[in-house]
């Protein structure tokens, strides 16, 4: 019914829409050709397979992106610009072409979009053009897309801008206007864009030229807002802030892990890590001691490549922290570290070889100055127990 309603109208903004509608509907029904009209397949009717309820012919996911694609394709023609940056999302993110990126296609339709005043389309041609993308590579032209964006209070434009002009990249150096566009994104900045805050704290954070004073608690701030944008950088830089004491934020066990967690739900090893490290000591009555979570946030962060973390999973391996005991298992994990560099690690597989080869039996290695990871609900050193099962951080 939908679609025959739209047939009958020639209206761009309800055709675009049942586009959009059509690509969802296939996104969720998926890649493998199944119905997508949740109506049971004739074949499993019982008997009921001659219905005039149930279509006789089911559409498939990659129909309904077909469908969709003529749609904005004919829309586009007709310099419809929310159609022309669809399709050039679809072409560059690969929705049309099996995954597969299509700059070529995607790069002159965001250059359309953006003649008509779509400000993320301009701002992804700017992006087209410093990397690339299914054109050669023009700073020049980047920047002037980048400042028409801008100029309509795109947040991703005046964030690479402000920059820009604070880097030197792309030819420009204007100290002062970098500041002004990083400014300006801050104000405007949202989930999708959500890094001028971050970037405008760093600048607080240690002083910057002759018109940014160091203020620290303003740094904390902007730091704040980037972490509830879900800025994942941000996220960790609190939630370190919030452990040690720093920026002028109070020692806040439940602050920490907070804003930890949110940098490493988000895929950040060093946020993973500082959890594990929390869940070993434990901060009651916020946290308690769970060496099972700890193990298994060290385990995330090692199967990211950080090198500590595979040292630290095969640590606990070995000594049955949180998991069953496997010395085998241990020894792949101690040789992944110690590959990286990991000294401990190489002491490790060492005693591992010496004890296997019928040698001195293996020892828990002694923590090497300044390894030691503390935690406590009063930020205070955690002395005893805990020390030890730490020594690995």
């Amino acid at each position: 019914m939908y679609r025959q309603n739209v047939k009958k109208l020639n209206d761009p903004e309800t055709q675009y829409a049942f586009a959009i509608y059509l690509i969802q509907a296939a996104q969720e029904g998926g890649t493998g050709g199944e119905s997508t009209s949740g109506n049971p397949s004739p074949k499993a009717g019982n008997g009921r397979s001659d219905s005039p309820y149930i279509e006789k012919v089911q559409t498939s996911p990659q129909e309904l992106l077909s469908e969709a694609k003529h749609i904005l394709q004919k829309l586009a023609d007709r310099a419809y610009p929310f159609a022309q940056y669809y399709l050039a999302d679809g072409y560059a993110s690969g929705l049309f072409n099996k995954g597969k990126e299509d700059y070529g296609q995607a790069f002159p339709l965001f250059v359309a979009a953006s003649k008509h005043g779509h400000a993320e389309s301009g701002y992804r041609a700017a992006l087209c053009y410093e990397f690339g993308w299914g054109c050669r590579k023009d700073p020049a032209k980047a920047v002037q897309f980048y400042r028409q964006s801008a100029s309509k209070n795109h947040p991703g434009a005046m964030t690479r801008l402000g920059r820009a002009c604070l880097s030197g990249d792309l030819g420009l150096s204007k100290y002062r206007e970098g500041l002004k566009w990083l400014k300006r994104a801050t104000e405007s900045a949202d989930v999708q864009y959500n890094a001028a805050p971050y970037h405008l704290a760093l600048l607080y954070e240690t002083g910057y030229g002759d018109d940014v004073f160091q203020d620290e608690v303003y740094a904390a701030q902007l730091f704040t807002q980037a972490a509830d944008l879900g800025h994942t950088e941000a996220c960790y830089r609190l939630g370190d802030a919030y452990e040690h004491g720093k920026l002028a934020c109070p020692r806040d066990p439940a602050l920490s892990v907070h804003f930890y967690t949110g940098a490493a739900q988000r895929g950040h090893p060093a946020a993973m890590m500082a959890l594990c490290a929390w869940y070993m000591v434990g901060a009651e009555p916020v946290l308690e001691k769970d060496e099972n979570e700890a193990y298994e946030w060290a385990r995330q962060a090692a199967g990211c490549g950080l090198t500590k973390a595979q040292y630290a999973v095969g640590y606990f391996t070995e000594m049955g922290i949180g998991t069953r005991r496997d010395p085998l298992e241990a020894n792949v994990w101690y040789v992944k570290a110690a590959e990286a560099g990991d000294e401990r690690a190489k002491h490790r597989i060492a005693a591992i070889r010496a004890a296997a080869s019928g040698g001195k039996p293996m020892e828990v290695a002694p923590p090497r100055p300044g390894t030691k990871v503390k935690k406590s609900h009063s930020g205070n050193e955690k002395t005893g127990q805990n020390d030890k099962d730490c020594s690995v951080m």
